[in-house]
């Protein structure tokens, strides 16, 4: 049985089924958790900073895209 680290509502996982960094949510609290140990199981919730790296890759994204539409900008000068 593995437990909420937040709350303390059971999760719906199997104990043999979890690896280390597997992330779940706990549909009791909403928590976003992180498998941190398989012997015995730990769970923790996942830090703000994993939260944040992922954003920080959408924020790249959009920065490439904001290139390409100042380059397409360039090439349209350049026909006139």
């Amino acid at each position: 049985m593995v437990n909420c680290p937040a709350c303390d509502a059971v999760l719906d996982a199997e104990e043999d089924e979890l690896d280390e960094g597997d992330e779940l949510t706990c549909e009791e609290c909403g928590a976003n958790l992180t498998v941190v140990g398989t012997d015995p199981i730990e769970i923790e919730p996942t830090s703000e900073e994993d939260e944040d790296d992922d954003d920080d890759d959408d924020d790249v994204d959009e920065d490439d895209e904001d290139e390409d539409e100042v380059d397409d900008e360039d090439e349209d000068d350049d026909w006139k």
